[in-house]
């Protein structure tokens, strides 16, 4: 490949089947994920995790921290800070209940990957350290789904930073993958005092590192990703620092970018919409090929 685009070997047959009707698309599951950005002196760095190789979805690609919504964290309010939750159900597109429970995924998947929390004692503190035997053990029942993170807010007397956070794009994954997840990428600053590290079971390193420069290491096809992985990284390159890139993200438009497959003479031409760079070209009719 000439860059670092993850191109599962299984698509082409399986975007076959979608044109041909024989595929029903699986309904995606909500998710959220965070460019945790930190600043530098070459400008904001980004949090990055390499999937393990041996995961089934995205195995050996760089993403940020991130995961599916609880339903738990649908229906328990929690303490909150920063805007309403009905502002944020306008803002990503979908009911109070459904927005604080996106937001609660956000935050808890940046402590569950990251070790980073974006809660504090107080509307307008954050916790400076969350090492420590005790924090674990929640970390771990969180991860484990043994604890709602509305749970473990209350347990802790934590209040959500919802204000630190910055919805920024919204992808859902193509009609013809076997896992399919509606994605809002949200933004966020890397609070005083608190560090990240690889807490997740999921990844085998996780860097700091500058959206260029991994852009740059995506083209040269160094770094495997994803397309809203590269994407996003791709747009933060015009912010010179974090608060900058959070200033902007409530301009951002969140129509979902959704690819779409469709047949162009004699091929099966798989776009994603705005971004040109991904388009793929796929034969129409197997040509004993595994990739396209």
């Amino acid at each position: 490949m000439a860059n670092g685009q993850w191109y599962p070997a299984e698509w082409p047959d399986r975007i076959r089947a979608l044109a041909a009707g024989t595929l029903t698309p699986v309904t995606p599951r909500r998710a959220a994920t965070v460019m945790l950005l930190k600043n530098t002196g070459s400008g904001p760095a980004v949090h990055m995790l390499r999937r393990r190789a041996s995961m089934a979805f995205a195995g050996g690609a760089y993403a940020y921290p991130g995961g599916g919504v609880d339903p738990r964290d649908d229906d328990h309010q929690v303490r909150w800070a920063g805007p309403t939750r009905a502002w944020w159900a306008r803002r990503l597109g979908v009911g109070e209940a459904e927005a604080q429970a996106i937001v609660c995924a956000a935050v808890r998947e940046t402590y569950e990957e990251a070790g980073v929390l974006l809660a504090g004692p107080a509307p307008d503190s954050v916790v400076g350290d969350t090492t420590g035997a005790g924090w674990e053990a929640d970390r771990a029942a969180l991860v484990a789904r043994e604890l709602s993170f509305a749970e473990f807010l209350d347990r802790r007397g934590l209040v959500l930073r919802s204000d630190l956070l910055g919805a920024w794009t919204r992808w859902i994954t193509p009609e013809f993958e076997s896992r399919r997840y509606d994605t809002w990428f949200f933004v966020a600053a890397l609070p005083e005092g608190q560090r990240t590290r690889n807490a997740s079971t999921e990844a085998d390193r996780t860097v700091w590192i500058t959206p260029g420069d991994a852009a740059a290491r995506y083209d040269e096809g160094e770094l495997l990703m994803m397309p809203p992985t590269i994407a996003t990284l791709r747009q933060l390159t015009a912010y010179g620092t974090a608060a900058q890139a959070l200033a902007a993200a409530p301009e951002r438009d969140l129509t979902p970018v959704l690819a779409t497959a469709r047949l162009v003479d004699g091929e099966i031409v798989l776009s994603w919409p705005g971004h040109d760079e991904f388009t793929k070209h796929v034969p129409a009719a197997p040509t004993g090929g595994g990739g396209a």
